[in-house]
């Protein structure tokens, strides 16, 4: 049997709700206009968002009168700052809750929150008075305090997550959310400094922003999917796509370890060595023509043309070295891809990210630009003048790794937005950026613990496979995968990217430190 006729249809999620599989229907809302796009082979709802539905805010949020946003770390001060920023002259109340004694204490009141104002107070108190809590702590300290959490919530109240983490842990120990609350997911398609820079971009250009995957799990009086659509407005998303908390943290966890960090890190060091050690570029030459073509003109083509466009750039001799990387690369990526989405969905890579949260209470991580290549990549960048030449073995290799991430997402079910989302936009429109603007550690770093974890744990993996796997095989000059190539070339991912791409803010982020 194949594939596609094993995977469940893409608008039947298996959620065991009382025993019993939930359809996932086309949602609908009683306060914000939806649009049906078309996708591919499927059709998804969408909302389109922008400063002007800032004035549907009160109305949606019918019954919030305070939102809590509990934490400081990546998320939280862009997601509070936006909040209170869109809400401002309405009756709805932005509170940060943070540990009494909190380093983000200062942060938060640098940012405008203070106590005098009702805007700053202790996390659990803050909970409690709370009818929407966002959570923004770390995975690990969510999955430690998560009891506390739901005890503090009044009942009726309603629960936010940007991550379905929590879910993951709670399905891995046979435990549920407690039946006395709603509880839905916004997920920005983006770090939490992206998030915040482009809604402060947005200020002059209506949309400018992160698309948000929304979701809703528990849903007590039949508001939850006008709160989130809300939500999502509110912080500044141009589009807001339906996925569920299962799909999303499968997705999110995996995407993280994959093309977003893990895999591109994997993949400058591996062909940056090559270039090195063959002695065909030297070490300025080498970080230009692996971490800047990535960041640079292989990002901005796939940001606007897809990937089918970046490969129509090549012509001749410059094709065929795109495809022969591909082709390399291709199948040795997807087994391990296959291993990374087994771990996920298994529960042992979240874990493994609740085991860590207790190592790190006494050891933090270091960065990971300590290798020669982010040292040359300083001087790289310090002297930057005009273009960079589109290099067809890099692209190749990163096309390769990101196909193959979008293909087997697409095996495991997964809708076409989500996948576009969690494989490719958020990967060149708001990762690779700040890799550009200060390297691989201030990407990475900027990101949650979580992501950080699985960076540094699967980053060197795909460094082996492509080093010691991929090149060889690319350098030898097997015979040209035509099957692989003809899957590439007529994927329907590329329509579907097309379409998305329409759906992209309408301005370049402008990072700034």
């Amino acid at each position: 049997m194949s594939v596609d006729k094993q995977r469940i249809p893409i608008n039947e999620v298996k959620k065991e709700k009382g025993g019993a599989p939930v359809k996932k229907e086309p949602f609908q809302s009683e306060i914000f206009p939806t649009e049906v796009i078309a996708l591919a082979d499927t059709k998804e709802t969408v909302v389109r968002g922008g400063r002007d539905k800032f004035n549907l805010l009160p109305e949606a949020f019918q019954g919030i009168n305070q939102i809590g946003v509990i934490g400081w770390g990546s998320q939280g001060p862009a997601q509070a700052q936006n909040l209170r920023d869109s809400l401002i002259g309405t009756r709805v109340n932005v509170k940060v809750g943070l540990q009494a004694g909190s380093q983000s204490w200062s942060k938060a009141q640098a940012a405008g929150f203070t106590e005098e104002t009702n805007s700053l107070g202790e996390m659990f108190s803050v909970i409690t008075q709370s009818d929407l809590v966002i959570l923004l702590i770390s995975d690990a300290a969510q999955v430690e305090l998560c009891d506390r959490i739901f005890d503090a919530m009044t009942p009726g109240s309603v629960l936010g997550l940007s991550h379905g983490f929590l879910l993951g842990h709670l399905q891995s120990v046979g435990k549920k959310f407690p039946e006395h609350i709603s509880v839905i997911g916004v997920c920005p398609k983006g770090m939490g400094p992206s998030v915040r820079q482009l809604y402060e971009q947005g200020k002059e250009i209506n949309g400018a922003g992160i698309n948000c995957s929304f979701a809703v799990e528990q849903d007590l009086d039949g508001k939850a999917t006008d709160i989130a659509l809300a939500w999502a407005v509110a912080i500044g998303a141009p589009y807001v796509f339906q996925t569920t908390l299962e799909d999303e943290y499968k997705s999110d966890i995996f995407g993280e370890r994959g093309i977003l960090l893990g895999a591109v890190w994997g993949i400058t060091e591996a062909l940056y060595y090559e270039l090195v050690m063959s002695r065909t570029s030297t070490k300025p030459e080498a970080f230009t023509e692996t971490v800047e073509n990535i960041t640079g003109p292989i990002s901005k083509i796939i940001s606007s043309q897809g990937m089918i466009g970046l490969y129509q750039h090549f012509q001749g001799n410059g094709k065929d070295i795109f495809e022969r990387a591909y082709s390399s690369v291709y199948s040795y990526a997807r087994v391990l891809l296959m291993e990374i989405y087994d771990e996920v969905s298994s529960g042992n890579e979240i874990r493994s990210v609740v085991m860590a949260g207790e190592r790190l209470k006494q050891f933090d991580m270091s960065t990971i630009d300590h290798t020669e290549m982010w040292q040359i990549g300083e001087v790289v960048r310090k002297g930057r003048s005009g273009s960079v030449s589109l290099m067809p073995l890099t692209a190749g290799i990163y096309v390769g790794v990101m196909m193959a991430q979008v293909d087997l997402l697409r095996e495991k079910g997964h809708c076409w937005s989500e996948i576009c989302n969690e494989s490719v936009i958020e990967a060149v429109d708001s990762l690779n950026p700040y890799m550009h603007y200060r390297g691989v550690a201030f990407m990475v770093d900027n990101c949650s613990r979580t992501a950080r974890l699985g960076t540094r744990k699967w980053g060197s993996r795909f460094e082996h496979v492509i080093r010691l796997e991929a090149l060889p095989s690319f350098v030898l000059g097997g015979e040209l995968d035509t099957c692989a190539m003809n899957s590439f070339r007529n994927n329907p991912v590329h329509q579907a990217l097309a379409v998305c791409a329409m759906m992209r803010p309408p301005v370049d982020i402008c990072i700034v430190q």
